[in-house]
């Protein structure tokens, strides 16, 4: 399988970010990302303008941040055509996603901080919606700004990749906990919309350039095909479809690139000789051999089922031999510090 490395979740001046979208995707081109996802706030207007095409290497794709009328339960829908009412509740605009034919995913839904009044959270509250396609497991701005305090303000604002450590627990269990009822797909975001801050009443700076959060909370994608290079109508949507099909069938993992390139990780299932990806629901058999490949020898590899450890292993590679059912997915660590978060493999459920 192919592999290609994408930044999701990103505003830009359409909506309440500071940057130019084309200046955007060259950006990221330069940083040497295959694809981002633009998600402005209620708003297609880079789509309907023809932004959506290649720069340079990298697919710039367009989707948008939806949220309901309280400016809660933020929700970002990709393949999609129209950017769906905010004047009504949640529930149904995630039904209309999906009824469109769009996948889409909760985003920072556990956010919470209380350093910055003016900066509320925006957590997700329609937890009885079944429509969505998977959950913004990681976020950079929300981790930022909720371990930001009045004492490491400036260290934060020197250091935006440095302050982010850890997905939040509670994410993470909300996960494992929907994934044992139906495929739910983990993506991480990096929310950039390079905020330019005044510090001490007159000196400006960008917290967040597009440059530096590119480096932080990546998505890798698994596909059969590869992305083309060409930049035409029909190369570009084949490549919004090999992108969008992969994250629908979790076929990612989520990575901090700040401690490393993750490219070349692999979780998958073999069972007598056939080998199932992440996002894949087998049947429980007796001799299930899952195989992690990370590109560290000194990588921490954890294995998760339904939420608990049940493995350790240090190396470049693991091998941990099953037989219950189950939701395994990997965790791996790099000096204690979260580096690489897989999407699951369902067996027996």
């Amino acid at each position: 399988m192919f592999e290609f490395v994408g930044a999701i979740h990103i505003h830009s001046n359409y909506s309440d970010g500071t940057g130019d979208v084309r200046t955007i995707a060259e950006i990221a081109s330069e940083v040497g990302l295959d694809f981002i996802i633009l998600t402005d706030h209620n708003t297609l207007r880079a789509k309907d303008e023809g932004f959506e095409r290649m720069y340079g290497n990298t697919m710039l794709l367009v989707g948008v941040e939806i949220n309901d009328k309280e400016n809660l339960n933020h929700y970002l829908a990709f393949n999609v055509e129209e950017a769906f009412s905010t004047r009504q509740l949640a529930v149904e605009y995630v039904k209309q996603v999906k009824n469109s034919g769009g996948i889409g995913f909760l985003a920072h839904p556990h956010e919470k901080r209380n350093s910055m009044p003016e900066h509320p959270p925006f957590p997700w509250t329609a937890w009885e919606s079944e429509d969505f396609t998977g959950i913004e497991i990681w976020n950079h701005m929300s981790e930022w700004m909720e371990t930001l305090t009045e004492e490491n303000k400036y260290n934060h604002f020197i250091h935006p990749l440095k302050t982010i450590k850890n997905p939040p627990q509670e994410t993470l269990e909300k996960w494992d906990e929907l994934n044992q009822k139906r495929l739910v797909v983990g993506i991480g975001g990096i929310d950039a919309h390079a905020h330019k801050v005044n510090l001490l009443g007159f000196f400006e700076v960008e917290v967040f350039p597009y440059k530096v959060l590119f480096k932080s909370i990546r998505t890798h994608i698994l596909t059969e095909k590869k992305l083309s290079k060409q930049n035409t109508t029909n190369s570009n949507e084949k490549n919004k479809q090999i992108i969008y099909n992969a994250l629908e069938k979790g076929r990612c993992f989520i990575a901090n690139s700040y401690y490393g390139d993750a490219k070349g990780f692999r979780f998958v299932a073999e069972v007598e000789g056939k080998i199932f990806n992440m996002g894949e629901t087998i049947p429980l058999s007796e001799k299930i051999l899952l195989k992690v490949e990370s590109s560290d020898e000194n990588s921490e590899i954890k294995l998760i089922r339904n939420g608990k450890l049940i493995f350790e292993e240090v190396g470049k590679e693991a091998k941990f031999l099953v037989n219950l059912s189950g939701v395994y997915r990997v965790e791996v660590y790099k000096e204690n510090s979260a580096w690489i978060f897989s999407n699951p493999i369902r067996i027996g459920i």
